[in-house]
């Protein structure tokens, strides 16, 4: 197996170390608390979820929606295991060396799942796995042909690392699958890569994104990304990344606030007012998204299934 590269872990005197320290300070605003809602539906989702050993990002990356999303009877998986090649300054999924392989079993878990869920439409994702040759990009086209053959009326939404070892093999198998959705986050401005996402690169995530749209006609579907807003970012610095990624033919974007996982993790910049998600919406549909889906509480794969239509 090929070297891994260094995982990131910030020092004090690293960009991302300093960022742990100020910010905001003092209770959320209103509009961040979260109404927790369980019951049957979403003690079935959680008991379906452990039963088939799977695992969701809902859980890893501690979404704020999981309640609502699974009491609605819906859940983002995560596939490729729960631990991350890559240290994001602002993410809570673990970081490190992945303990195992791809599970081979794992695309017949997740597609009996989805029938289990009666799922119309799923979202897939998955951590980096820059200790695989493809980034585990096969691993992803197996799981939607599963999901497909079993599920032939659900629609598939890919969420996918960048591959950066091999972005164009990893594209052939991925959009060969014929996923319903590409989808890929750049999380936020270039200008603040350095600090939020040290082992990643803007540009590289960006034309990821404008190959999968170039090849949309082939696989027949939307591509889409998300912002996470309160990292420090300006607001010329996220219209200008906004213009950027249009332009690349993106045709969904999903922005949402930036919620600090812990003590260790960047701190909150700003709470970003719904007033301005709201112009930042109108903005994003004005220069020529097809979709956005802008709010406090938003992530990407919340509401996924308005973002595409559906038959």
């Amino acid at each position: 197996m090929d070297k891994l590269p260094p995982t990131y872990h910030p020092n004090a005197d690293s960009p991302a170390g300093r960022a742990r320290r100020g910010g905001v300070s003092g209770p959320k605003p209103s509009w961040l608390k979260i109404k927790i809602q369980t019951g049957p539906v979403y003690n079935h989702v959680r008991d379906l979820v452990h039963g088939h050993g799977l695992n969701t990002v809902c859980q890893e990356a501690r979404c704020p929606n999981v309640y609502e999303c699974w009491s609605a009877g819906t859940a983002t998986f995560m596939i490729l295991g729960d631990v991350c090649t890559r240290r994001c300054a602002f993410c809570a999924v673990a970081t490190g060396l992945p303990p195992a392989p791809p599970d081979p079993t794992e695309p017949a878990k997740l597609a009996d799942a989805v029938a289990d869920l009666k799922l119309k439409h799923v979202v897939v994702t998955s951590v980096d796995r820059d200790d695989l040759p493809d980034g585990g990009a096969d691993h992803f086209r197996a799981v939607v042909e599963a999901i497909h053959a079993r599920n032939p009326r659900c629609a598939v939404e890919v969420l996918t690392p960048d591959f950066k070892r091999a972005p164009e093999l990893a594209l052939d198998l991925v959009l060969g699958a014929r996923p319903e959705v590409f989808s890929h986050n750049v999380e936020t401005v270039p200008e603040l890569y350095r600090v939020a996402r040290p082992g990643s690169r803007f540009e590289h995530s960006l034309e990821l994104l404008r190959r999968a749209s170039e090849r949309k006609a082939e696989f027949g579907g939307r591509t889409k990304t998300s912002l996470i807003l309160g990292l420090g970012e300006t607001t010329e610095q996220l219209e200008a990344t906004m213009r950027r990624i249009v332009e690349a033919g993106v045709d969904v974007l999903a922005m949402g606030q930036y919620l600090r996982p812990s003590p260790d993790h960047m701190a909150v910049d700003r709470y970003v007012t719904p007033e301005e998600f709201a112009r930042l919406a109108e903005f994003g549909r004005s220069i020529g998204f097809k979709h956005v889906e802008a709010g406090p509480l938003v992530r990407s794969s919340y509401h996924a299934q308005d973002h595409v239509p559906h038959d």
